[in-house]
């Protein structure tokens, strides 16, 4: 697959350049010689500084492509890292998270010691459920406190768990459960979004139905109303912890292996089937605080707020377990950033001084899209580091960012990783970086990526290809769950021993990386990455439904929008109901986040002789380009009278 030329040439346009503040060089945590350091000597340094050992490692990985170990011989316990050390240290009245519910009037700062208290009862709730080491747990909350509290005891018990983004439908939490063979779920009764109640639990009991291995389901009351409980299987939090210990002795930190199983994280992929990524234990930990103290530049006072769903990869790195590995202080809000009104982030900031922000794209496009006014009517000024992750960003937006939030003087670091890799891969430095509007610029230390073309040769300044990274890392995942021959294929088969990224990239002539998004089928809507294999076998899902094709394009506050191509059986008629109906069933198959923007009925695809559709020409169907090369085409008119269609179904839209 070609990159999109355009895309290069608008990247290449942008000559801006922001160097360090002297200031914030002085005292940043990344100095000078740090990308000299050695690939060994730098995370051996690294392994011992973040982590506390039950018993050190004694050789520091081994790489037997495509498979790597890390920290070999070590055994830690992610909790205790991240929880009792600090409380044992004395940092127990520190405050670990500020939590603000989406309800303006409920806040709660919890202190490493609460933390603490309430990771052991939980744990020891969990325990009495029958949850040990090596329990698989599935968890789906929305951004109450109770969802990293049940992480942590999770991990404390070595109970390795997939938590599952509570936007997501009952059919993809089951699928998730049923992968990993889940025994216990914790969900919640209810969640908020959007001043509306979101019916968790009612989603986990359809789910439940599909999954014959859960066989408890414990319950966190967040609104306390009337639920169905199902006698033998659910349980309420507070009543299974109630009268239990929240002593660390009554409910030690098992010693885990540096390569025990950690968590899974599924993640869209090309076939309908979402992949379980797996990530372990000490090579992971060791990596996300690593680059966590070196990108975000946190100080003992700082206050940290990654705005993201512990849902997703970023929540887990970058909003649990790395700052608290850290013994740093952070900030989860439960909602969405304009409830009740536009002004809500930035009295988060006001009232906690937040000195922090890692946000995507798409929330600053989305800001943007509201006005700087919000913004202005508050005290910004604790602001010193902005960061930005989830997809590449454009330049108009790192530049509002970086003046309406940051008041023209804070760095802004654009981040480049994924579910994958567990950690940021390609990054500025903030007190070393000359930062570029739109560029990831430099790979973090040690990071060996580079940009291939289909023969495999790094590509010259300029010209686009495929992101390569060619060494292992600490974080970077063990593999997908039970399917070894998926994990080959999708990651290391198109060049040997080499991590094929799936994303599109460019180097300039000062080695900045700028990437390009992805050339595979998957989508980056509002940095949640969506298989269209997925959405379109949710439309076939509707009974009528023949055919459907799925593709992304451009919009400017998502990144991108779905477009889907929909041929009817032929006891259906396209209609605008049906439309609606549509975008309700993929709502209710996937979740909302998957519905299509446009929806296009068609009577035929555009397919090779062999049948397979060009999705290539569906793009540039959507994005209104210049048709690229047809002579493959079973029926190359077929894509002349879609494109027709195109623009008629989106008039109707509008």
């Amino acid at each position: 697959m070609s990159v999109d030329a355009n895309r290069i040439d608008a990247l290449q346009a942008e000559g801006r350049t922001f160097p360090p503040p002297p200031d914030f060089a002085a005292q940043a945590n990344a100095q000078a010689g740090i990308y000299e350091k050695g690939f060994e000597e730098f995370w051996e340094e690294e392994g011992r500084r973040r982590v506390t050992w039950y018993k050190p490692f004694d050789k520091l990985y081994e790489w037997n492509p495509p498979y790597a170990k890390w920290y070999l011989g070590g055994q830690l316990n992610v909790c205790y890292n991240c929880v009792d050390r600090h409380v044992e240290s004395g940092l127990g009245e520190k405050v670990a998270f500020y939590w603000e519910g989406e309800p303006d009037d409920e806040r709660r700062a919890v202190t490493f010691a609460d933390l603490q208290r309430d990771v052991v009862r939980f744990a020891n709730g969990l325990k009495k459920l029958g949850v040990k080491k090596g329990t698989p747990v599935g968890i789906y909350m929305g951004m109450c406190m109770d969802l990293p509290v049940a992480m942590l005891a999770c991990a404390r018990l070595g109970a390795p768990f997939t938590v599952v983004f509570g936007g997501f439908s009952a059919d993809a939490l089951s699928g998730r459960l049923n992968d990993m063979g889940v025994e216990v779920l914790i969900t919640q009764d209810e969640g908020w979004r959007k001043g509306n109640k979101v019916p968790l639990k009612a989603h986990s009991d359809a789910a439940m139905e599909m999954s014959p291995t859960v066989r408890t389901c414990l319950v966190s009351r967040r609104m306390g109303d009337p639920i169905n409980m199902r006698e033998g299987r659910d349980v309420y939090v507070d009543e299974v912890i109630q009268g239990l210990s929240d002593d660390p002795s009554s409910c030690p930190c098992e010693p885990m292996d540096s390569e025990d199983l950690l968590y899974l994280l599924y993640t869209s992929g090309t076939t309908a089937k979402p992949k379980g990524i797996v990530h372990t234990t000490g090579g992971y930990l060791v990596g996300v605080a690593t680059t966590h103290y070196y990108i975000f530049d946190v100080k003992p006072e700082s206050v940290y707020w990654c705005a993201a769903d512990i849902g997703w990869v970023t929540g887990h790195s970058y909003i649990l377990f790395a700052p608290l590995c850290n013994g740093v202080t952070g900030v989860i809000y439960e909602g969405v950033p304009n409830h009740p009104n536009e002004e809500r982030w930035w009295e988060i900031i006001e009232r906690y001084k937040v000195d922090i922000l890692y946000t995507a794209p798409t929330t600053i496009r989305t800001h943007m899209k509201w006005g700087p006014q919000y913004a202005q009517k508050h005290d910004l000024s604790s602001l010193r580091l902005l960061g930005t992750v989830g997809e590449p960003i454009n330049p108009e937006a790192w530049i509002w960012y970086r003046e309406h939030v940051g008041l023209g003087r804070t760095p802004v670091v654009d981040t480049w990783w994924q579910t994958e890799t567990g950690m940021i891969l390609i990054t500025p430095l903030p007190g070393l970086t000359t930062l570029k509007p739109g560029s990831a610029t430099k790979p973090f230390p040690t990071v060996d990526a580079a940009v291939y073309d289909e023969r495999g040769h790094e590509v010259p300044p300029g010209q686009g290809g495929y992101l390569v990274v060619r060494k292992p890392w600490p974080a970077m995942l063990r593999g997908i769950y039970n399917d070894p021959d998926r994990y080959q294929e999708t990651y290391w088969s198109r060049y040997k021993d080499v991590y094929f990224v799936g994303d599109g990239a460019r180097k300039d002539a000062d080695g900045d990386f700028w990437l390009m998004g992805r050339i595979d089928d998957v989508m980056n809507i509002s940095a949640h990455r969506i298989s269209t294999i997925e959405v379109e076998s949710a439309l076939v899902d509707h009974p009528a439904v023949a055919e459907a094709a799925v593709c992304g394009r451009s919009d400017p506050q998502t990144g991108q929008a779905i477009v889907a191509y929909v041929t009817l059986k032929a006891t259906h008629q396209p209609s605008v109901e049906l439309l609606s109906v549509l975008r309700d069933h993929v709502s209710m198959k996937i979740g909302k986040i998957a519905a299509p923007a446009n929806i296009v009925f068609t009577p035929e695809l555009p397919k090779t002789r062999s049948g397979k559709i060009m999705r290539r020409l569906l793009r540039d169907v959507a994005e209104h380009r210049t048709l690229g090369d047809t002579t493959t085409l079973a029926d190359p008119t077929v894509v002349e009278e879609l494109r027709s269609r195109a623009v008629t179904e989106e008039g109707k839209e509008q």
